[in-house]
């Protein structure tokens, strides 16, 4: 039983005898964020989870007259169970038609490619590791008091199809996928994939606006090289993405760095566009409201959007082996959720979690920290009121053709000819 403030003062006994308050140097619980989430939960709908369950059940079919729950389908189809089904992010609807992703507030895009990577691969399979262990969550945070489901659309597009062994025609087509998801007016969460993509998500983004962009940076590593191993690789996207006429370099807050892995020549373009470096050190000793605070104000000061990119790498690599660039003595989870919160809260034009390699995880821990970032950021822009601010600003959205396939005329996928009569 939780106690009121009211009710400390007397027992609860059947004579309503008084007996000394044993709780008295308890805090008040009204006060407390686990009372006010309890009470939040009752002013959230249900609806749409009882939709879900509807759909369910038309897509899945009842269940066997055994089951007692008859809101079980017989095949798995939506959220549960959480160890079944096909993974989508967050088992939200699969776009495969992606001329429908512009009816979401924001839409999850794979980048699976790590042609970009100069030490340990595997960052391809990021997209696919970070999709199943979000099969785990539910769309509801209690402390948050907010249910994604309930209170904003998200759906999956899948994957971009990049181009193994070519960086520069897998940016075009990385560019050309984000561009079309942000002129739909979705919000476009990029799940890579190694942090070579940073460049062509932020250019698929300043292609359909004239506004500026600022960019908030969360990683150990500088990354603004203008090429390493003579190419554009992962080391080298805010060099690139500060070329845009609309990405002013003045503009770019990189949160974390720090440790044995930034290059010299990182720190001489930073120096000379005069970006913004918070490093981990500093993080420490500002703590993690000033930490945000300083970077929302470098970011957002005279441009119209702001977008993140956050490097997994970012946090300790005791909490997340599996990624290519560990480096010990970064962020611990709950700072690292709190400041890429605290960003979102002010809104973001897309997002990036990049740098998760399965391959090297660890009981999947790595692509569960990403998938705890992506969540934490949508919910943070829904309990703020900011998802869909960055629609606004789309004043030249891109139109790209699609192909001429009629399943009327040509018939289903794998399907056998087409009977008539």
């Amino acid at each position: 039983m939780f106690w009121t403030p009211q009710d400390r003062s007397r027992s609860h006994r059947p004579d309503d005898r008084q007996i000394p308050d044993r709780r008295a140097h308890h805090p008040d619980l009204s006060k407390l964020q686990g009372w006010k989430s309890m009470q939040a939960e009752a002013d959230i709908p249900e609806g749409e989870w009882e939709k879900e369950k509807a759909w369910a059940l038309r897509m899945g079919l009842t269940a066997a007259d055994s089951i007692e729950d008859r809101s079980i389908p017989t095949f798995a189809r939506g959220e549960l169970p959480h160890y079944a089904g096909i993974n989508t992010f967050l088992k939200a609807p699969y776009t495969e038609d992606v001329t429908e992703v512009g009816n979401y507030d924001a839409c999850v895009l794979g980048a699976p490619f790590d042609g970009g990577t100069t030490y340990r691969p595997g960052t391809r399979f990021g997209p696919q590791g970070v999709r199943k262990i979000s099969a785990l969550y539910t769309p509801y945070n209690y402390e948050m008091g907010i249910d994604l489901r309930e209170q904003m659309s998200l759906c999956d597009a899948g994957d971009i199809f990049t181009i193994p062994g070519n960086i520069e025609k897998t940016f075009d087509q990385i560019s050309r996928a984000v561009s079309h998801v942000f002129s739909s007016g979705s919000m476009p969460i990029i799940i890579g994939g190694d942090h070579s993509i940073g460049f062509p998500c932020v250019r698929g983004i300043a292609e359909c606006t004239s506004k500026k962009i600022g960019i908030v940076h969360f990683d150990r590593h500088a990354d603004i090289q203008e090429k390493d191993l003579d190419e554009r690789m992962h080391t080298t996207p805010w060099f690139h993405s500060t070329n845009l006429p609309n990405v002013p370099a003045k503009n770019l807050v990189q949160v974390g760095i720090g440790g044995w892995q930034v290059p010299r020549e990182a720190v001489k373009v930073a120096r000379e566009r005069e970006t913004n470096i918070i490093t981990m050190g500093d993080m420490e000793k500002m703590g993690v409201d000033k930490t945000a605070e300083m970077a929302l104000e470098m970011a957002w000061d005279g441009v119209d959007m702001v977008y993140m990119s956050f490097d997994i790498d970012s946090i300790d690599c005791g909490f997340v082996p599996g990624t290519g660039w560990p480096e010990p003595g970064g962020f611990l989870p709950r700072e690292a959720l709190a400041l890429a919160s605290k960003v979102a809260a002010e809104g973001i034009c897309g997002m990036e979690l990049v740098e998760v390699s399965p391959p090297y995880d660890q009981s999947e821990i790595t692509a569960l920290m990403g998938t705890r970032v992506i969540v934490d950021v949508l919910g943070s822009l829904v309990a703020s009121g900011k998802m869909g601010d960055h629609r606004k600003h789309i004043d030249k959205p891109v139109n790209l053709p699609m192909g001429d396939y009629d399943a009327a005329r040509d018939g289903n996928r794998w399907s056998t000819p087409h009977k008539k009569g």
